[in-house]
């Protein structure tokens, strides 16, 4: 760590080696990170997890067996001395011990804070509720292709104190709501909101809160780039700072036009590449290269390597992933879709009418905004997980419902509802941690079962 590195430590936080007594709260992937970077630059810190069996607590002790780990239920003596809380992104800062403490003075610093203390290269920021790992991608291939060193991570991949290294010439960072949340002086050259849909409303106190959380991504005084097609994003504009734009449904900053009956990507200077070169379907995916257009421009990328990069670029796992093609029927998985605006979204891209699977953990969302789409896209609808049964009472008498307890059985049901030339998606509106380790796990279970299908 340089003397710069630390004197903006010191300089926003009060954070240096000689007086800071840091408390990690969580050891998940993030925690861990943050421990490696704290004991390479000499910072005294303990760490505590709620689980009784934390992950990487043996690889804490290798790192050193000086390091003091408490696991099981949050005590009151665990803060009392912490003059700084590092809480790892899944721990909400309401709870109780944390919000006593932080009352009392303890100062909350973030992995957000300290990379962007300890890095003079070039930040992309991307949130949103939907397509941001996605932009995220698109923008790392786009500076590898323009060939940068380019370094890309946050809440996907890699964590971003894992990434910092004195060689790299560009960052692009993935960045969730709770990220953003515990972060205060982030100041990316380029940073967007691609959309605001209802999502962790479990933690967050409604869409207002929501949005203002996002909006922090634009701390600084870098360019913005804004959804013209979402209200809470272009309500983000400001006329202090430099503001791009991108929509599919307008004429505006980077587009959708024709040039001679194809429709392409543009902007009003430059003309990128017609929309059937990208290999992503759906109008989202549109969108997503759109933001990813504009990010690329903003930090400088060449045209003719950004449009290399989209034209090779085929997706990410469990994110509108066909799995198979069986007795006519298509199998889309989207396990990723794990809110309501990422099922709409994939719902829309369709053309004819599909059958969809969703269910899971609603996180607090209202399912009644599913209701048009599903009338609009669905032919029937099969609903899992635990809030399956809200879903059937926010859909019931739109289309036919059925229900199912497991992935498995879900897609038994749907291969008897299906009809040569259907297709069935797995888009759940949901997250899969009720009945699933993750939305990869679900989404390989899912696709298990479809190859399992005679």
């Amino acid at each position: 760590m340089n003397n710069s590195t630390l004197n903006l430590l010191n300089k926003h936080f009060s954070l240096n080696p000689q007086t800071a007594n840091i408390l990690i709260v969580g050891l998940g992937i993030t925690g861990f990170s943050i421990a490696r970077y704290l004991h390479r630059h000499g910072f005294q810190f303990s760490v505590i997890d709620s689980r009784e069996n934390p992950p990487n607590a043996e690889e804490l002790s290798q790192l050193s067996p000086t390091i003091q780990l408490t696991a099981g239920a949050f005590q009151a003596t665990n803060f009392t001395t912490a003059t700084h809380l590092i809480v790892s992104p899944g721990i909400s800062l309401q709870q109780p011990l944390i919000a006593q403490a932080l009352q009392r003075g303890a100062i909350l610093v973030s992995d957000v804070d300290i990379f962007a203390c300890a890095t003079t290269a070039p930040i992309v920021a991307i949130t949103g509720a939907n397509g941001k790992s996605t932009v995220t991608t698109m923008v790392g291939e786009m500076g590898k292709a323009a060939g940068k060193i380019t370094a890309v991570g946050g809440n996907l991949g890699t964590p971003m104190l894992d990434l910092l290294a004195d060689e790299v010439e560009l960052y692009v960072l993935e960045l969730s709501s709770f990220q953003l949340e515990r972060s205060h002086v982030l100041n990316a050259a380029a940073a967007t909101v691609l959309n605001v849909t209802a999502d962790h409303l479990d933690r967050h106190t409604d869409m207002a809160d929501y949005a203002a959380q996002k909006q922090k991504v634009f701390r600084g005084d870098g360019v913005m780039i804004l959804n013209a097609d979402d209200a809470y994003v272009s309500a983000m504009q400001t006329s202090e700072r430099k503001n791009y734009f991108f929509s599919i449904q307008q004429f505006i900053g980077f587009h959708i036009a024709p040039r001679d009956g194809v429709e392409w990507l543009v902007n009003e200077e430059t003309d990128f590449m017609p929309c059937a070169d990208l290999p992503l379907e759906g109008r989202h995916n549109q969108a997503n290269a759109l933001a990813a257009l504009a990010l690329g421009t903003v930090v400088g990328l060449e045209k003719e390597a950004m449009c290399t990069a989209l034209r090779s670029f085929v997706g990410l796992a469990h994110r509108m992933q066909k799995v198979a093609v069986k007795n006519g029927v298509t199998w889309v998985n989207d396990s990723k879709a794990t809110n309501i605006g990422a099922c709409i979204a994939a719902l829309q891209g369709y053309n004819d009418k599909v059958i969809l699977i969703a269910g899971g953990d609603g996180k607090g969302a209202d399912m009644r905004e599913l209701r048009v789409a599903v009338a609009q896209k669905t032919k029937a609808v099969i609903l899992m997980g635990k809030d399956a049964p809200l879903l059937e009472q926010a859909l019931l008498g739109i289309v036919p419902l059925y229900l199912a307890k497991y992935i498995d059985d879900a897609v038994l049901c749907a291969a008897n509802v299906a009809k040569t030339g259907d297709t069935v998606l797995l888009s759940p509106a949901c997250a899969s941690l009720d009945q699933y380790k993750n939305y990869a796990e679900r989404g390989h279970k899912f696709a298990a079962a479809v190859m399992a299908l005679d």
